[in-house]
């Protein structure tokens, strides 16, 4: 496994706990994720997921190869691999179907229960803006999950990571994967599905490659709150800076929790800053508390938008962004937007052009045209390998 070691943050107050200044996919843990309300043999047998063999999927990923390594965080690493699209056994690399393996780091009851919440998801949920999980290993103390292999990579390595291998991403792209992470968000809100996500951040949203964006990692998810109650009440589990104050606060967690991260995700995506770096000048390392004084001016909001993409937005487009971002930002919930609310005014931005006017059919008709051929011509980034940061209680 080499370098895929946990970095998993643990704190009896999330309020006070220290860092270890490395890893940006460090979480708030208080204590291990209650029980499932199903049992094991049920969520396994309910989902419609394949059934992997351990040997198939060593090979597959050609027996865990450093080289093979896409990324990895709190669970394990993730590894690239191959398989027959139609038998689901290993194929020669570079044929088949390409996947992404990610294998449980084998330290306790805890990894367990998250790779079995994964699959008690994401086994029965389905949605454009979901990963998809296409099966499961679950043999002697193996424990492995198979999804759909995301060609380029993740949001956070296109936000933060400057080298030439990652290309910043425009202003529209950036409007692009908020709307398509909103919807997945606000899918998992409905009553179909009724799931608080509880790890919103830019390393869980994954691109596909015309730059889709896909909710990944479901191991914190909750059921929302059920029989008239209008919050769950949980341990704290998160990551430090995207968990809204008053979860942290209470462990009284709501939709507007959900709300709440992704609003620091699109304050992220509108600076091009991390939501705590250690390595700013003081004043600047919370971003929140750096950029809102900011985003309530049309005039200074020029100040902390992402110089990677000036030019390329209207004042107005801007504008309306940020104030998205600030309702979302809300200390108190209860004045934050909805997801659906929130899906809504991403759609209305989509529909600005460079000067702040409202595009004609025509106008969104060739830029469709043109985005599809863009993509097309474009090299595929990686799947994501998240680079080290500084966390914050």
């Amino acid at each position: 496994m080499g370098s895929c070691l946990s970095a998993r943050i643990k704190a009896e107050s999330p309020l006070h706990a220290g860092t270890n200044g490395k890893d940006s996919s460090s979480r708030l843990s208080s204590s291990s994720i209650p029980p499932t309300p199903r049992s094991e043999s049920e969520i396994l047998e309910s989902s419609n997921l394949k059934s992997f063999g351990f040997n198939d999927l060593k090979t597959a990923t050609r027996n865990f190869r450093p080289d093979s390594v896409l990324g990895e965080g709190g669970f394990g690493c993730v590894f690239k691999g191959w398989i027959d699209e139609h038998t689901f056994k290993a194929a020669k690399p570079g044929t088949g179907l390409v996947i992404a393996a990610k294998r449980l780091n084998q330290e306790g009851l805890q990894g367990h229960k998250e790779w079995l919440t994964e699959i008690n998801y994401l086994g029965t949920l389905h949605h454009p803006n979901l990963v998809k999980l296409i099966g499961y290993c679950f043999e002697d103390e193996h424990r492995l999950l198979v999804y759909e292999f995301m060609p380029r990579g993740s949001l956070e390595n296109h936000l933060f990571r400057r080298t030439a291998y990652f290309q910043p991403l425009s202003w529209n792209l950036r409007m692009k994967v908020a709307l398509g992470a909103a919807k997945g968000l606000c899918y998992l809100h409905s009553p179909e599905a009724k799931v608080i996500y509880r790890d919103f951040k830019t390393s869980n949203i994954l691109l596909d490659s015309h730059y889709n964006a896909k909710l990944s990692d479901f191991g914190l998810a909750k059921d929302g709150p059920i029989d008239g109650k209008s919050y769950v009440s949980t341990r704290v589990m998160g990551t430090y800076g995207y968990a809204a104050p008053e979860y942290m606060a209470t462990g009284h967690l709501t939709t507007k929790s959900d709300v709440y991260s992704f609003g620091v995700v699109l304050l992220e995506m509108l600076t091009g800053r991390r939501v705590i770096d250690k390595n700013r000048p003081p004043g600047e390392q919370n971003l929140i508390e750096w950029a809102k004084p900011y985003l309530a001016s049309k005039r200074r909001i020029f100040q902390v938008m992402d110089v990677r993409i000036e030019g390329q937005y209207s004042l107005r487009g801007a504008a309306r962004a940020a104030a998205l971002a600030v309702k979302c930002l809300s200390t108190e919930p209860k004045y934050r937007p909805n997801m659906e609310e929130v899906v809504k005014a991403l759609e209305q931005l989509q529909d600005l052009d460079a000067g702040g006017s409202i595009k004609s059919e025509a106008t969104r008709k060739h830029q469709r045209t043109r985005g599809r051929e863009s993509l097309s011509s474009r090299k595929a980034a990686s799947y994501p390998k998240p680079s080290p940061s500084p966390v914050a209680a």
